[in-house]
């Protein structure tokens, strides 16, 4: 055990708790890096969450910011925190697989634009997490790195593609996790292992070098859903990582600059609140839902303006209906021609086959899904002229049981009442990601059976600081992160 004092928990301590118990030197930069490697060979292979690591060079790392303290300079606000990266981010030396056998000794020489703002910020990346073969799952498990366990209850999935990164942090190992969010994947792991999740406004933060395979600097593919972001165990962190990605990079950081724009409330009686916990689209299990009315319920305690049903012109299946056109259509840009053919016969089956639209109707269909994109953040954005946030649900139920069985749509998940389609999984976490907007998830506590939940607050574009702050406050009114038993320090 390092030396601490003043009850700094070296375990489960925050990322700023962290960064200042170094700065006032209470443990160095190091002594914290030996004890998470510590905490990892003791607890990681309970998890697998984290299935690659750099210990030589974090170590060499460490001793360097240590150094450079004891000149009285620092790197940065996370001046010597150990962080965990996503497998899915190109990292100098390691292979950034993406679930595939093909590339698993495949190393990149380059780092991911996002990490590299990571660690100039001072945070040491200790490793990579497990993920999902492709990101295209709810639960995180691939042939390469085999099955993530939910911390809390180990035959339960940890959620995907961000599974391996958030059962670090509700492991204690790490501060700080990078991940990336397309279809919940940041949201919906935070949710099962009971962390904070940030999806940021699209395009906030760059996502050059998050790609399956080396990346030697090349663009990569355009963005009109997907964003990264940060996990942690505290909102405040979610702020502090943020501020490290975000903003212009190479050559339009010449032009113009960015910062997070301060929440416009700062106490929870103040804030305008919009909000659905429960809707037909993917209707909520009664364990979870019980959680959400406490929500409520303390909201209202709080003194918090509250108004409960969806924005004018919001009509949730019409949002469904462009999300899913658009996300086939980003999986599906480069098909062989035998597949085009299968598509274009299951369209003219079924002209209401939206995955098959994707792939096989021309161009002027997605302009004018996208036109239909941008409506709804118009629809938003005007909503947002009278309300501060809008909480949804961040998921249906709780962290399930693992399945991998094939095919995927025929999973289902159990809930208290009945049977549910597993492809639900990501529904509630479609309207933010369409029309760009940051959403935060919150932990509100555990259900009957223990396992945690969170909720979902969505603000204006851009507004990433009112949702992290307003995750903040909540924590006062509903608790935040809890250690799971079996990892407590």
């Amino acid at each position: 055990m390092p030396r601490v004092s003043g009850g700094f928990n070296p375990a489960f301590a925050t990322a700023a708790q962290s960064a200042q118990a170094i700065r006032e030197k209470k443990i160095s930069a190091t002594e914290l890096l030996a004890f998470t490697y510590g905490r990892i060979d003791d607890h990681n292979q309970k998890i697998n969450a984290i299935i690659w690591q750099c210990r030589e060079k974090a170590m060499a790392r460490a001793r360097q910011e240590d150094e450079i303290l004891a000149k009285g300079k620092t790197l940065g606000p996370l001046h010597g925190v150990p962080v965990t990266i996503k497998e899915a981010f190109a990292y100098q030396g390691s292979p950034n697989t993406w679930g595939l056998l093909s590339l698993k000794d495949v190393i990149s020489p380059r780092t991911a634009i996002a990490v590299e703002r990571l660690e100039s910020a001072g945070a040491i990346v200790i490793g990579k997490t497990n993920v999902c073969m492709m990101l295209g799952d709810w639960q995180t498990y691939n042939p390469v790195y085999g099955t993530t366990n939910n911390p809390w209850d180990f035959t339960r999935t940890a959620g995907g593609s961000t599974g391996g990164g958030a059962a670090a942090l509700a492991a204690g190992l790490g501060c700080l996790t990078l991940g990336s969010d397309l279809s919940g994947s940041i949201r919906i792991p935070a949710h099962f292992c009971g962390v904070y999740g940030h999806k940021p406004t699209l395009e906030l933060a760059s996502t050059d070098g998050f790609q399956p395979g080396p990346w030697d600097g090349a663009p990569g593919f355009p963005m009109d859903l997907g964003v990264v972001g940060p996990l942690a165990r505290d909102a405040s962190d979610l702020a502090l990582a943020l501020g490290a990605i975000g903003g212009p990079n190479g050559q339009a950081a010449k032009a113009w600059s960015w910062r997070i724009p301060p929440s416009h409330r700062k106490r929870l009686k103040d804030f305008r609140i919009g909000y659905v916990l429960d809707d037909a689209i993917a209707p909520v299990a009664s364990d979870v839902g019980l959680l959400y009315e406490n929500v409520v319920a303390e909201l209202r305690r709080a003194g918090a303006n509250m108004t409960c049903g969806w924005p004018e012109g919001i009509e949730p299946r019409k949002q469904l209906e462009t999300y899913l056109y658009l996300l086939f259509a980003f999986f599906s840009f480069d098909v062989s021609k035998e597949q085009l053919g299968k598509q274009r016969a299951r369209l003219e089956q079924d002209p209401s086959d939206i995955s098959a639209a994707a792939v096989v109707e021309p161009h002027g269909r997605w302009l004018r899904e996208t036109r239909r994109r941008l409506g709804f953040r118009a629809l938003w954005q005007k909503y947002f002229e009278q309300y501060d946030v809008f909480l949804l649900p961040a998921g249906f139920s709780a962290a399930f049981p693992h399945d991998h069985s094939e095919p995927l749509e025929h999973r289902v998940v159990e809930t208290p009442e009945g049977k549910r389609s597993y492809l639900s999984t990501p529904l509630w976490t479609c309207f933010a990601t369409l029309a760009g907007l940051p959403a935060t998830v919150a932990p509100i506590g555990r259900t009957k059976a223990g396992l945690p939940a969170g909720i979902q607050i969505v603000a204006p574009m851009w507004e990433d600081g009112t949702s992290i702050e307003f995750a903040s406050l909540l924590a006062d009114a509903v608790g935040g992160f809890i250690e799971p038993d079996l990892f407590r320090a």
